[in-house]
């Protein structure tokens, strides 16, 4: 299976509140319902365990996939395009590392 793991902090002049309501109502529904994805969910930084650092990532999104050339194509929908975009209007710089599980 294919995993997709994003890291993230707000851009300078994003609500934290309004990032969350948005993930929340809209980014979260609309990917958990996507054919290609079997869950997508969304974490939040506390801590790093064992010292007194700040996480250096705020927001951790994980995605499922179950078919990665599907997933291709329902990233390039209408509906997916305009998440896309409110996305990268919150997100700084958001890194989004493919992985794959080691058999």
């Amino acid at each position: 299976m294919t995993k997709i793991v994003v890291l993230f902090n707000l851009k300078a002049d994003a609500k934290a509140l309004d990032y969350e309501n948005w993930a929340r109502t809209t980014d979260l529904p609309t990917v958990n319902a996507l054919g290609s994805i079997d869950s997508f969910s969304l974490l939040k930084s506390s801590s790093m365990l064992g010292t007194d650092q700040a996480p250096p990532y705020a927001y951790i999104e994980i995605l499922d996939i179950n078919d990665f050339e599907a997933f291709g194509g329902d990233v390039k929908t209408e509906i997916m395009e305009k998440v896309a975009s409110e996305f990268q209007a919150f997100a700084d710089a958001p890194m989004f590392i493919v992985t794959e599980d080691i058999k």
